[in-house]
């Protein structure tokens, strides 16, 4: 009871700061006090806060929304559930060829109502519908292909009134008196914002992000309701426990919802890549943003032409090589981790452009820099450290930089997730663990899931124990992982992080230890890892001559180390 005499007092505050930067957070924490009672707060409780507050109708709403959300989540759940059972229970037995066309057709059915249920929720839903679309080595590709074909820029749009009023509360103005020309329909809409052209008073093109009416208010209710769940999963199913899922979104939510935050990613973001000793400077680009015409609801910016980097016809127009943009966007992230400890972290395909460059080069335009993680120069060093223990197939280095990022003794799980590759395969320097072409073979793909399956509640424990930072890394790797595959010209991109991770782990020893003998030192251990590499691709080349031949070694599992 007392909590609930605290929450109207709380939500009051929350309101009158509403416009505040981290209006958000003020609201969450009741709302999300509410959703662990939430079967005794539903009906009286919700009327009596609401009731209370002087901001009646925005309570209501939040109100109305958690249990209207639950209720959604709950029954599309138990629909999938059912569907998957009633269709395994009535495959024939003995007919392996019907029960998978059956089982691909149920994964269809389910990916829809999972689709359904993104859009009817919108906001974070959207976005955990965005991430599915980019696990094709987790999922099955019904769930991924429908995720991605509507997910990344063809969601809900807010109503040009909603988007005229929210411009006008936040900039002072309404569009027409800010600019000469704004466009009422968006010509993209993702899960927190959808983007209009407009044009300036002298004349520049802009690009225009307006946040979706409401989002706040939503998102405090998706926030509060998936923890609800996450939480009842934990009673019924002890053994797995995704709070770290909550806590990620409760610290990352707020900052994606501000858009100056946004502006500040980006310009840092912006002086790290044309850096001195950035090597994809000019390259990359990323966009202007016009400081008076941004607020934490609306973000303009300059507006740049170009195609998706998985849009295949476009880039012939551009003359862009698929290959050559992998293996730039490859040297950009890795860039942003190893070298700069500042990244980018929803690099899914809708994000990353392709556009001629001031000098005819196909250029690199990275977009939404709402979702960053800045990592010190302890975590780089071990993660660097780690990646290149893993490229060389050096155990004792994985096992060591491993267990100091809270893996344990489940450092080869830790190692097979890191690199989407078996154990045994990882270790073996006699096998071409670096080639990565055969990663989007089907059966690859199904035996990554059945891992991923097997070892569902380690790899739940692994989540809870590794730093922070490393969670985000994890779905950049996804992100960048699919945009590869969708190139269909994959790279080797684990070379380009061989070389990073050791020229960033030179930098820092020069930092710690300057002088000319530390100089040297680093400069002899980058030409170690050339000559290394070299002798790798070497060996590379020879096992896919082996294979063509009809001599390559067989597949192996995930081993026993530990796992």
């Amino acid at each position: 009871m007392q909590t609930l005499r605290q929450l109207p007092v709380l939500l009051s505050r929350a309101a009158v700061v509403q416009q505040r930067q981290q209006s958000s957070l003020a609201v969450a924490a009741p709302i999300q006090k509410l959703a662990v009672g939430a079967k005794y707060v539903f009906g009286v409780g919700a009327a009596y806060w609401a009731y209370q507050s002087e901001e009646v109708a925005e309570h209501a709403r939040l109100a109305y929304l958690i249990p209207t959300r639950l209720a959604r989540d709950v029954a599309i759940a138990v629909s999938i559930v059912a569907d998957y059972k009633t269709t395994l229970n009535n495959v024939p037995a003995g007919d392996p060829e019907g029960r998978q066309q059956q089982l691909s057709a149920c994964h269809k059915r389910n990916a829809d109502r999972l689709l359904k249920l993104c859009f009817d929720n919108g906001g974070i839903y959207i976005k955990l519908g965005q991430h599915i679309g980019q696990l094709d080595h987790l999922l099955p590709e019904e769930y991924v292909l429908t995720m991605r074909q509507h997910m990344l820029d063809k969601c809900p749009v807010s109503s040009y009134s909603e988007v005229r009023q929210i411009i006008h509360e936040d900039l002072g103005a309404p569009p027409e008196a800010l600019f000469k020309q704004f466009s009422e329909t968006p010509i993209a809409s993702a899960s927190l914002a959808q983007v209009h052209v407009a044009h300036s008073h002298d004349g520049k093109k802009l690009a225009v992000k307006v946040q979706h009416a409401g989002l706040r208010e939503s998102c405090t209710a998706d926030v509060a309701t998936i923890e609800f769940l996450v939480k009842a999963a934990r009673v019924i199913f002890p053994d797995f426990d995704y709070m770290w899922l909550v806590e990620e979104t409760k610290q990352n939510l707020p900052l994606e919802l501000d858009f100056t935050h946004e502006k500040q990613n980006a310009n840092r973001c912006r002086k790290n890549i044309n850096a001195p000793h950035s090597t994809v400077a000019k390259r990359v680009h990323v966009p202007e943003v016009y400081e008076q015409l941004t607020s934490p609801r609306v973000l303009t910016m300059e507006f740049i032409e170009g195609v998706q980097v998985t849009d295949k016809a476009g880039l012939q127009q551009l003359g862009a090589s698929p290959r050559s943009l992998a293996q730039l966007v490859s040297q950009t992230f890795n860039e942003m981790i190893f070298i700069h400890g500042d990244v980018h972290c929803d690099p899914h395909a809708a994000n990353l452009l392709v556009r001629k460059g001031p000098h005819g080069q196909p250029q690199l335009v990275l977009l939404d820099h709402g979702l960053y993680r800045q990592i010190d120069d302890d975590f780089r060093r071990e993660y660097a450290a780690l990646w290149r223990a893993l490229i060389f197939a050096d155990k004792q280095g994985i096992k060591q930089h491993a267990e100091s990022m809270g893996a344990g003794d489940a450092y080869p799980l830790f190692a097979a997730m890191l690199t989407m590759r078996p154990w045994d395969q990882i270790v073996d320097p006699q096998l071409d663990h670096l080639n990565i072409k055969a990663f989007g073979n089907k059966d690859e793909r199904n035996m990554l899931q059945g891992y991923a399956a097997i070892y569902a509640k380690q790899i739940s424990d692994l989540l809870l124990r590794m730093p922070r930072p490393l969670l985000l890394l994890l779905k950049t790797n996804d992100c960048l992982r699919s945009v590869d595959l969708s190139l269909g010209a994959p790279v080797n991109t684990f070379v380009i992080t061989a070389k990073t991770c050791s020229r960033a782990l030179a930098e820092i020893k020069r930092q710690q230890s300057p002088g000319l003998g530390s100089w040297l030192a680093s400069q002899m251990d980058l030409v170690r890892v050339e000559f290394v590499m070299g002798a790798m691709r070497l060996m590379g080349l020879w096992v896919s001559v082996q294979r063509v031949l009809g001599l390559g070694p067989a597949g192996k599992g995930l081993g026993n180390g530990g796992v």
